[in-house]
């Protein structure tokens, strides 16, 4: 895991985005197409940004991953993590080729967790952004993870530390109002990805950041299981990088 730091978030937005830019184009001249995941929340608005102003992209030949989404909630919803992507990302991209949502308020969701796994296995992700929460998750899997599932997709429940930062990020505007599940992404199948860049801006992130590059790899440190992977980008800004620096 290379550990990247930068002065300010912005400046990490830039950096974070360039590395997968970078890998998208190589991708597509290599074998025609690449298949990319995106995650959400405010650690990634200033490397979607970036992302969707880089030039020279051949849009028309991606397809994206939806990374998670809390059941039960409507793609209108302001907390929506479709509703998100959609303006954040697949609008200033309009010749995208596809982008595969999780309608996690299906009625019928087991159905969607299966149509989701059977989409994306068998086909190489060539680069996930991601990003950690404050209690040291990736995607939606909470402490304690399950690091072995075979599962590509499955429907997880949400700890309260995780509900918390949705409240803080000012998502929700209380915890009454924070869903007590999501459908995420397996911690295995991110791992399968051919490149992951990791982007944790924010001081609230140190412990979460001091975790992923120090803890031991387990279900309880979820975001410590990027060390396992040969080529994963963990970029931090100065804030969030504080305990590595001070240790």
């Amino acid at each position: 895991m290379r550990i990247c730091m930068y002065e300010d978030k912005q400046d990490l937005g830039r950096h974070a985005a360039r590395i997968g830019i970078d890998r998208i184009r190589e991708t597509i001249a290599r074998k025609g197409h690449a298949n990319i995941i995106l995650a959400t929340g405010a650690s990634q608005f200033e490397m979607l940004e970036t992302l969707t102003a880089a030039k020279g992209i051949a849009w028309d030949k991606v397809e994206v991953f939806h990374l998670d989404e809390y059941v039960g909630i409507p793609v209108t919803h302001p907390a929506s993590f479709r509703k998100y992507l959609k303006e954040r990302f697949e609008q200033k991209v309009p010749t995208l080729r596809k982008f595969h949502y999780i309608n996690a308020d299906s009625p019928e969701l087991e159905a969607e967790v299966s149509r989701l796994s059977a989409l994306i296995t068998g086909r190489q992700i060539d680069v996930a952004f991601i990003g950690i929460g404050e209690n040291g998750h990736l995607a939606f899997n909470d402490p304690p993870a399950d690091l072995t599932t075979s599962k590509p997709y499955l429907v997880v429940a949400l700890d309260e530390a995780c509900r918390r930062q949705q409240v803080g990020e000012g998502w929700f505007k209380s915890m009454a109002e924070v869903p007590t599940h999501a459908v995420s992404m397996s911690i295995p199948q991110i791992l399968l990805s051919g490149c992951i860049v990791c982007t944790v801006p924010d001081a609230r992130k140190a412990a979460a950041v001091e975790m992923a590059a120090r803890a031991s790899i387990g279900p309880e440190h979820p975001c410590a299981s990027l060390r396992e992977h040969g080529d994963c980008y963990l970029m931090l800004d100065y804030p969030a990088a504080l305990r590595l620096l001070e240790k």
